[in-house]
């Protein structure tokens, strides 16, 4: 797994990932992490991976690599992690070359992710924005929706983001009822999970519905309907936590 210890600048090789604004270039081991004695100097330290210093650089757009769906769909969970890590600090370096108090170019520092502003002093760290993804369930049946941005006939579980003073159970209340108008009662935490697209943290739940009845916003929901886990409709891909939500709770009704 990724240890989250910058190395210092004095250490100049190692494990180094390339990526451009699509994907990612595979190594000639086959894998994503290829060994470089000397890093680019525009590469960014991420930690250690299995012992070594790694790095990531992003390069200049043409090569048609891989997609990073593509890659977390094939490697382990400490791999999609370096993955994320890699996505979220490379667009927050992008995105904050600039101070957001007095507008003066910023420095970043090199013993952790941050950008210092020399003008003003504020440092910026990378955004992390938290969301909620529920499984609403009913018995045995599951209730799954449909975005306008999903490919066609995929259905999903519901999410949101957490608003300013928010507690996550409350979100996943209010978000349950303004995408599909569903009271739930009892609400339990699953597991987390890091969605670098572009910088979102999922914590994932199950919320029991109060009663079946169904009513879509019609604007992030466009479509929304309950589910045997015989009769499943197009799902998310298995790396998510949206599908593992779902296969969590087929496993468990399973059983009974």
């Amino acid at each position: 797994m990724l240890q989250r210890e910058i190395p210092p600048v004095d250490v100049v090789g190692g494990w180094l990932l390339r990526m451009n604004g699509s994907g990612v270039a595979p190594a000639e081991s086959g894998g994503m992490l290829g060994y470089c004695e000397r890093w680019p100097e525009q590469a960014l330290r991420l930690g250690y991976w299995e012992g070594k210093p790694v790095a990531v650089v992003v390069e200049a757009d043409g090569d048609d690599w891989p997609g990073f769906r593509d890659w977390l769909a094939q490697v382990s969970v400490a791999q999609s992690e370096l993955l994320a890590t890699a996505l979220q600090v490379t667009r927050w370096e992008r995105d904050h070359r600039f101070c957001g108090r007095c507008g003066n170019a910023t420095r970043r520092l090199t013993h952790e992710f941050a950008m210092q502003c020399d003008h003003c002093g504020l440092r910026g760290y990378p955004r992390i924005s938290p969301c909620i993804i529920t499984l609403v369930t009913h018995g045995k049946d599951m209730l799954l929706a449909r975005s306008p941005r999903f490919p066609p006939q995929r259905y999903s579980t519901l999410a949101g983001f957490i608003e300013p003073g928010e507690a996550v159970e409350a979100a996943v209340r209010r978000e349950v009822m303004e995408e599909v108008g569903v009271d739930v009662g009892r609400v339990s935490f699953f597991k987390s999970q890091s969605w670098p697209f572009p910088h979102s943290l999922m914590m994932g739940f199950f919320a029991e519905a109060a009663s079946r009845r169904i009513r879509i916003d019609g604007e992030e929901i466009v479509d929304a309907a309950w589910f045997s886990p015989e009769t499943l409709p197009q799902l998310p891909p298995v790396y998510s936590i949206s599908r593992q939500l779902i296969e969590t709770h087929r496993g468990a009704v399973a059983v009974r």
